[in-house]
């Protein structure tokens, strides 16, 4: 097969599937109940690790301003005091991560250039999650609304595809770059 566009969009797939749908096997292998697995839950759950990570990063933003958080099992965390929200697993952003590193992983360009790029896309669209449940947690409990009654995760999901398709012109960007450099 020559066809560049069907070659890139069978990898792009296939990159996504094994991202997307792998990480919904760890999920079910993680959890108690169904097919269960000891060793899945302890050593590659990186689905509550990420969680975990996301819930560390909004007590830390939340510091900055002097608000004190807590943490209660089943990936809650709370306002000391106040209300509090659950981490779940449509909170991860596992869905905008798997879209990312099938585009880096399917395009052209050297391995490590892909790799920096997918670490780097992953920990942007990771931080604007954090972000995004620091102002949620925070809105919880000022009794603030969505803006235009659109739910936060709708929210999350619009400004990461901006960022994922900002990301894809900087990637595009760079790739140029890089051919000029070797046609001089």
């Amino acid at each position: 097969m020559k066809n560049p566009l069907a070659i890139y969009l069978i990898k792009f797939a296939g990159v996504f599937c094994i991202c997307y749908f792998g990480t919904l096997a760890m999920i079910g292998l993680a959890a108690p109940g169904g097919i269960y697995s000891p060793f899945v839950a302890k050593y590659l759950d990186y689905v509550s690790w990420i969680k975990i990570s996301l819930m560390r990063a909004t007590a830390f933003f939340l510091s900055f301003f002097h608000i004190g958080t807590q943490t209660e099992p089943g990936f809650i965390i709370k306002f000391k005091g106040g209300r509090g929200v659950l981490i779940a697993m449509s909170c991860v952003g596992y869905g905008v991560y798997s879209f990312w590193i099938a585009f880096v992983a399917a395009n052209k360009g050297k391995w490590l250039k892909k790799t920096l790029w997918i670490v780097c896309g992953v920990l942007a669209l990771w931080l604007i999650n954090a972000i995004r449940i620091t102002l949620f947690l925070t809105s919880v409990n000022k009794g603030w609304p969505m803006p235009l009654g659109i739910d936060h995760h709708t929210w999350f999901n619009i400004f990461a595809y901006l960022l994922i398709f900002f990301m894809i012109w900087l990637y595009d960007k760079s790739l140029k770059k890089d051919r000029m450099k070797r046609i001089i």
